[in-house]
């Protein structure tokens, strides 16, 4: 009963006018208790599950670009003919649906058979590499080494992570997962087994300490060397650290990685205030999942209104009373500068008692490695 509540629109399954579509339009609706959407491009119509199979924004809400649909939220591409997610971050694709054009109408039949995304090489294609690197274990390179294997390459893919954990969702670890709403389970984008059944080397805790592209080499820092004849970079951003007294305490934190928001919470636990320092996405998210947790939390930042720079004033102001009537006391046009083990300092002098301080004042790319390796980077 739950799931059909959540059903809307016209029953395709009853039939729909060819009116109610223009070329390029969509419309979503259900049949058989099934949310789903159909979309038109000149005389051909198709149906896909209604939902992108990342985070489940309504893909009717998305962009129609040729064959495919562009999720709203996130960008995820799903092609009309197939179900397949062609784009990070979606990585499985959506059930595609038989239609029936009669009588001036539309009707969704049966679920179509899932095609298999597995592809031959054409005969006479250029030589593929015979073994990829993907240094990084993120979203990013995680795709990367799905498509490699989607795409037939039958070469060896080896991805390099310095991360203690399979490749994991990222920004779920600033909602739902530090709000305790989200369990560990729901975090990984895929599990260990799924590696290796797909030949995908899988090295964690490990770390490449320079890239040698004339010997086409990569250099780990426990000293031992790796070849490779397609090398992918995909090391990602690391948090722009705070640089005043007492930004190396025990309690100061960063959010980036999986490791990091267990230690987060570890130390919410035992905290009764927190002080976000930064207006950032990152600091709003840490924001509303730690008033979830019953702390008291402030955020500190320099800016008029949050996140005033990248979406003007207006959603600003929105974001900040939002944010007021679930709790946050914000400290606006201000910014810490020092850090104690009870309290941090601001500019004017105002103190603010804080047993856990979270920082999210930014990212910067992890370009090192490709700079030292002669890589221009701008």
């Amino acid at each position: 009963m739950a799931e059909e509540k959540k059903l809307s629109g016209p029953d395709f399954a009853q039939g729909v006018s060819l009116t109610e579509f223009t070329d390029g339009g969509m419309l979503q609706g259900h049949a058989k208790g099934e949310s789903i959407l159909v979309a038109r491009r000149g005389d051909a119509c198709f149906a896909i599950g209604a939902s992108c199979t990342h985070y489940g924004a309504p893909l009717a809400e998305g962009l129609v670009v040729g064959d495919t649909v562009r999720c709203p939220w996130h960008h995820a591409c799903f092609s009309f003919l197939t179900g397949e997610a062609l784009r990070a971050p979606a990585l499985d694709p959506v059930i595609c649906w038989k239609v029936e054009t009669r009588g001036g109408k539309i009707f969704v039949r049966e679920k179509q058979p899932e095609k298999k995304q597995e592809k031959k090489r054409a005969a006479g294609s250029a030589k593929a590499p015979e073994h990829v690197i993907i240094v990084g274990g993120g979203a990013a390179g995680n795709a990367a080494a799905e498509m490699l294997r989607r795409e037939a390459h039958s070469g060896g893919v080896t991805m390099i992570s310095a991360d203690d954990a399979v490749p994991y969702d990222r920004p779920n670890l600033s909602k739902d997962f530090l709000a305790g709403a989200a369990s560990e389970e729901s975090i990984p984008l895929r599990s260990k087994d799924f590696y290796h059944e797909h030949e995908i080397e899988l090295l964690l805790n490990t770390r490449v300490a320079a890239i040698d592209p004339r010997d086409k080499s990569v250099q780990l820092a426990n000293g031992s060397q790796r070849k490779f004849d397609a090398l992918l970079l995909a090391t990602g951003a690391e948090p722009v650290k705070l640089k005043i007294p007492g930004a190396d305490l025990p309690h100061v934190c960063y959010l980036r990685s999986q490791s990091d928001c267990r230690a987060i919470i570890a130390k919410a636990h035992k905290a009764k205030r927190v002080v976000l320092v930064g207006a950032s996405f990152i600091a709003m998210e840490v924001a509303a999942s730690l008033i979830q947790r019953e702390l008291q939390v402030h955020v500190v930042a320099p800016e008029a209104m949050p996140m005033e720079t990248i979406l003007g004033p207006q959603v600003g102001e929105y974001l900040r009373r939002l944010h007021e009537r679930n709790g946050v006391v914000f400290h606006l046009q201000q910014s810490v500068v020092a850090i104690d083990e009870r309290k941090v300092t601001l500019k004017d002098g105002h103190a603010i008692e804080a047993d856990l301080v979270v920082v999210g004042i930014g990212v910067k790319p992890l370009i090192d490695l490709a700079e030292r390796a002669g890589i221009k980077t701008d």
